[in-house]
């Protein structure tokens, strides 16, 4: 009988002592995704391109509109990271191919953020 007491009070203890898990919105891939197309175009666009663009800030910007929590603020910021080391390992020097990934990337940035837009903007 004590056993059993002991039991079902560390079972009503254990989900107060398991902090509370926020839930993501609906648009978090999407944002991960555009987050990671702006890393790779933080590393690109200087390399094939004088455009002078800042992906970097503009990434910042976006996350301080969001005002996600620390857990996705730090995914955010890591899928940017992802996306910059990705073409960084690869790319020295602006060839056919990067160029053709940067076209690339600018066209799926852009209807990334048209529909987080379109479907989840206020």
């Amino acid at each position: 009988m004590i056993r059993l007491r002991i039991l079902l009070a560390v079972l009503l203890l254990v989900p107060a002592a398991v902090p509370a898990l926020a839930i993501d919105p609906p648009y978090q891939r999407q944002m991960e995704r555009l987050a990671e197309i702006m890393g790779s175009l933080y590393f690109l666009q200087p390399l094939c391109t004088s455009a002078s663009e800042d992906w970097r800030a503009q990434m910042g910007e976006l996350i301080n509109l969001d005002e996600p929590d620390e857990d996705r603020r730090q995914r955010l910021a890591g899928a940017f990271n992802v996306g910059y080391t990705a073409y960084a390992r690869f790319h020295r020097a602006c060839t056919p191919s990067a160029r053709e990934a940067l076209t690339r990337l600018l066209s799926e940035a852009e209807r990334t953020a048209r529909d987080i837009h379109t479907r989840f903007a206020e």
